[in-house]
């Protein structure tokens, strides 16, 4: 099957609909109904059951049915939305953005979310969204189809722990976070990228009764996970990225290097090597190799270090995980492009030794020499 006569668009404003027809590939409006209810609070099949649904607990974001989830603070409120992925806090400011318009916007919803599931997956559990965070992700660029169908896919691998499980995407919370995870905005979505992953024998589909689908993961899934992941969980090496200056060798020997070896890790500063290489060729090479890349975005009065930016975010286009730190006095001049991550902000070498051990081993676990 061809996929371009399936009409495998990359453009997610056209994203489940068939190229040649306008209609959605596959009927599946009865998800669509049970998802409405679902999101809404509603029993499926009862239509008058409005009473006592506005008080319950809604997703700022998507408007579908949530709950609190921790305590509600002065400046904001925590909520546990599946639409959203999961634990968030949001500001009045950010929520009363969001009630004044935002979320009415489905691919700025669908963008956010997307930020959400990437905090979580950097070790962020309750990210926090602020008016600068909307203001942010107005900038944010749509994920390609083809990123939000491996997404898709690891998010099944997550829910299928042993071989030859079946995945079942119940209309509910699952599908819920099938949809948070693709940067779905609309149900159509996430069948359509179904559709794609099947198409790609990375799953395989199967009826379960009269209305609903099954899937399994094919080998051939199970090694696109393994591409996915990468090969680097075999490395030792953690590749930092940071300004070589005199300034920083305290929070280098005090702070990143002791962190990096607590965890089971070799730490590698580029200056630091011999090589005969070219410099920029040995870079790539080093972070290749890496494990993760701890990148520091304290700078001097001259700006930020474009070298950072650049080492890092080859590493994220590599899916080599990235733990982002910067000096306190600094975060307020990182550029929009990383502000988007959640960065370990510290103020003395010890402070970064404790904080970035424990976020080493939370996302990415201990190393081979621990």
């Amino acid at each position: 099957m061809h996929l371009e006569a399936q009409g495998w668009v990359d453009n997610p404003a056209k994203i489940g609909v068939n190229a040649w027809s306008d209609e959605p590939a596959k009927d599946i409006s009865h998800i669509e109904q049970e998802m409405n209810s679902y999101m809404s609070g509603r029993s499926p099949g009862i239509k008058d059951e409005s009473e006592g649904l506005d008080n319950l607990p809604h997703c700022p974001i998507w408007g579908s049915i949530a709950s609190f989830d921790g305590p509600q603070e002065r400046d904001g409120e925590y909520f546990d939305s599946p639409r959203a992925g999961g634990r968030y806090f949001i500001s009045r400011r950010a929520k009363a953005a969001l009630e004044d318009g935002e979320r009415h916007r489905d691919r700025f919803r669908a963008r956010l979310t997307s930020w959400l599931i990437e905090q979580r997956r950097l070790g962020n559990d309750c990210p926090k969204i602020t008016g600068d965070t909307l203001e942010d992700a107005k900038n944010f660029r749509d994920l390609t189809v083809h990123r939000r169908a491996d997404l898709l896919l690891q998010y099944i691998g997550l829910n299928t722990p042993h071989i030859g499980d079946y995945f079942r995407l119940w209309p509910g919370e699952f599908f819920c976070l099938a949809m948070a995870w693709s940067e779905s905005a609309h149900i159509t979505e996430v069948s359509y990228l179904l559709n794609y992953l099947t198409d790609k024998n990375w799953l395989r589909e199967e009826p379960l009764g009269e209305h609903y689908t099954q899937y399994l993961l094919t080998v051939k899934g199970y090694a696109r996970l393994a591409e996915l992941g990468n090969s680097f969980r075999e490395s030792s090496q953690a590749f930092v990225a940071m300004w070589f200056d005199t300034s920083m060798e305290p929070v280098w020997r005090e702070g990143m290097e002791p962190a990096i070896r607590d965890t089971g890790y070799e730490p590698l500063r580029i200056d630091l090597k011999e090589h005969t290489n070219k410099i920029d060729d040995e870079i790539i090479a080093q972070i290749r190799r890496s494990r993760f890349v701890v990148a520091d975005f304290t700078h001097g009065e001259k700006g930020a270090r474009g070298s950072v930016y650049y080492e890092a975010g080859f590493a994220h286009g590599l899916n080599i995980p990235v733990i982002f730190t910067c000096r306190k006095n600094m975060l307020g001049g990182i550029h929009f492009d990383t502000r988007q991550y959640p960065h370990i902000v510290w103020e003395k070498p010890e402070e970064l030794r404790e904080q970035l051990a424990k976020r080493i081993s939370a996302v990415i676990g201990d190393g081979p020499n621990k």
